[in-house]
């Protein structure tokens, strides 16, 4: 670990954020960076040299953006450390079968990840990003001053040297493997007794179902939840359960993307990274994200299209800072619900956002306590709901039906059936996904 780097990073980012008094300012910051990353990478990235062709640095905002499907086809020229794609894969998989997490490949880490969509990635950090990647977390998001101690639980599907980074003198690094059982994690946590606690949405839900039953006696003093889109549902749930604001660290393959502030708004990390909008509404709220990440250099994301929907926040931050602000984080494109518009003379398709479908149950009964909403089919949905034990499961059923129905047909759409199913405990082994499609849609073809 470069401990200068590292400590380098965290006094630049508290200084950063207080940097900018105006989005002016901001943008001509990034675009110099930005400028100053391909001078380095250009030269030793034969993908990126040959995508720029005659565009000069200065026009880099025309590249075309790129996709996870391009940027694996074409890894081994993308990447500045020639590492072959075969070799990454062999490495990581063998991580995740041995949970041995440790080995790198030229002195750089290798991670697997399958992502919301389930497409299998690979992200590659040298030892200075690596540096860099802990400096920044620390300074976003420890509670305290960087000498201050800290127990940090981190829960996730496979461990890293990326986040073992953060483990120094002070601040300990505890990592929980989300395969365990949950007995096994109460058990761990009771003796360690976090003053942080970062898992995903659905792992805080159990364990925040956990405490309420008197089982987890922690009481961390910052609750951070990752991998998963947080769902108010679950949000409320955690916060009345732990008695902690439920902060967020939106990160992918792709990057650091966003973290909450002091007042629980999440912003984009755009001292790192430039955050283009691509947007899908006429409103202008909703958009995929095009991302180039100035702070990258093993395996530099510039112009990545990423397939997340995100909403912007409209109203300002009381925090005042002037970084781009997310009211959330939808989901995947891939979990766009379609469904045939409903004019029997005319052959096309409408889509409602994950958001949309969130809020029709949220919206239907009080009494949910946990639900998924899949679509199957064009003319099928699947809906799985924990009602309180207190309430009549039929009638919560029945209003949920009515509400979904209610939306789905203020589109001008036809409306499936809608059929429910018993509620499956989440193990928490995989990503929790409340609002999925799982038929596959070819929206140019107009058809499942």
């Amino acid at each position: 670990m470069e401990i200068m780097t590292l400590l380098a990073q965290y006094v630049r980012t508290k200084w950063l954020a207080r940097r900018f008094s105006t989005r002016e300012q901001l943008e001509k910051w990034q675009d110099r960076q930005v400028k100053a990353l391909l001078n380095r990478i250009l030269p030793v990235s034969p993908f990126y040299l040959k995508r720029m062709g005659a565009l000069s640095k200065a026009e880099w905002r025309k590249l075309a953006p790129i996709d996870k499907k391009l940027m694996m086809e074409h890894f081994d020229e993308l990447n500045t450390r020639r590492i072959a794609k075969e070799e990454a894969f062999r490495l990581a998989l063998q991580a995740e079968n041995t949970r041995d997490f440790t080995p790198q490949l030229k002195g750089v880490t290798v991670g697997l990840s399958s992502g919301t969509s389930g497409n299998r990635g690979l992200f590659l950090v040298g030892p200075k990003e690596q540096a860099k990647w802990a400096g920044t977390i620390m300074a976003k998001m420890l509670p305290g001053p960087l000498w201050s101690e800290q127990r940090i639980a981190f829960f996730l599907r496979a461990n890293s040297n990326l986040y073992t980074a953060v483990d120094r003198r002070r601040i300990q690094f505890a990592f929980f493997d989300l395969q365990n059982s949950l007995a096994e994690h109460v058990e761990r946590l009771n003796r360690y007794q976090p003053t942080v606690l970062v898992a995903p949405a659905s792992m805080l839900r159990m364990l925040a179902t956990a405490k309420q039953q008197g089982a987890l006696r922690v009481s961390p003093i910052k609750v951070i939840s990752v991998a998963e889109v947080l769902d108010p549902l679950d949000q409320a749930y955690i916060q009345d359960s732990f008695a902690q604001l439920v902060h967020q660290v939106y990160q992918c393959t792709e990057g650091l993307l966003a973290v909450t502030c002091e007042h629980g708004t999440l912003h984009v990390n755009e001292d790192i990274v430039v955050m283009e909008k691509e947007y899908l509404d006429e409103q202008k709220e909703r958009f995929f994200p095009i991302l180039t990440d100035f702070s990258r250099e093993t395996q530099p994301i510039i112009r990545y299209r990423l397939n997340d929907i995100l909403t912007e926040r409209r109203t300002p931050c009381p925090c005042g800072s002037v970084f781009m602000a997310l009211e959330a984080i939808e989901g995947r494109s891939d979990d766009l619900f379609w469904f045939r518009h409903g004019h029997e003379n005319e052959e096309r398709w409408i889509s409602i956002f994950p958001d949309f479908i969130r809020r029709a149950v949220m919206v239907a009964s009080a009494k949910i306590e946990e639900y998924t909403v899949r679509q199957l089919g064009a003319e099928q949905v699947e809906v799985a709901l924990l009602v309180n034990g207190q309430h009549s499961e039929q009638e919560v059923q029945e209003e949920v039906r009515q509400s979904l129905a209610a939306v789905i047909r203020s589109y001008g759409a036809v409306v499936p059936a809608i059929h429910f199913v018993p509620y499956q405990p989440h193990s928490g082994a995989k990503k929790l996904r409340r609002v999925e499609r799982v038929f596959a849609f070819d929206e140019q073809k107009g058809r499942d």
